[in-house]
């Protein structure tokens, strides 16, 4: 479970009400809940679809992608009332997802602008992204080079988290602050 600007206590709260609440005839094993401040993002593995041995990596792709439209659209209602509860207890708005056969696919999730101040030397990466056809605009741009360094840093990105999770442990063993 990874988590952003919230507790280890908040974050496997949620984790445990999650799997407390969830059919267990829906996923595999347990399910992979992220949380920041805006979002909570539920993503559970699901088993491959059986395809014969002599099926092509598209035939794969397609048979993966319809186990995961399958599914959103048998459980609709059920995911939207589970979701409710869990907005309201968590105060976020909660987003579902599926892996089938290695290929992630997620449903309704949140885009939530962020604003940051960038120099000329940033802002012309952004506009030569934005001339070159890759995005439309500069949010676009950003939003792309944010992506790009996430699937490119993954490791980097979880030792920095495993990292930030020792600092708040320490912080809590800490004499207490008066002042």
């Amino acid at each position: 479970m990874t988590t952003d600007n919230s507790t280890d206590e908040t974050a496997g709260t949620v984790r445990g009400w999650f799997t407390g609440r969830l059919p267990q005839d829906w996923f595999t094993g347990p399910v992979d809940v992220r949380v920041d401040r805006e979002e909570i993002t539920v993503v559970g593995t699901m088993p491959p679809p059986e395809v014969g041995a002599d099926a092509s990596d598209a035939e794969r792709a397609a048979a993966a992608d319809g186990r995961a439209r399958s599914f959103r659209e048998s459980t609709r209602e059920q995911r939207i009332a589970i979701a409710r509860e869990a907005e309201h207890r968590f105060d976020r708005k909660v987003a579902w997802g599926v892996e089938v056969d290695g290929r992630r696919a997620l449903f309704t999730h949140l885009a939530v602008p962020v604003m940051t101040r960038l120099r000329q030397p940033e802002r012309l990466v952004l506009d030569t992204l934005v001339a070159a056809g890759v995005a439309r605009s500069r949010s676009e741009a950003l939003a792309w080079s944010v992506r790009l360094v996430g699937s490119n840093a993954e490791a980097w990105l979880g030792e920095l988290r495993e990292a930030m999770q020792q600092v708040e442990q320490v912080r809590a063993q800490g004499p207490d602050r008066t002042e």
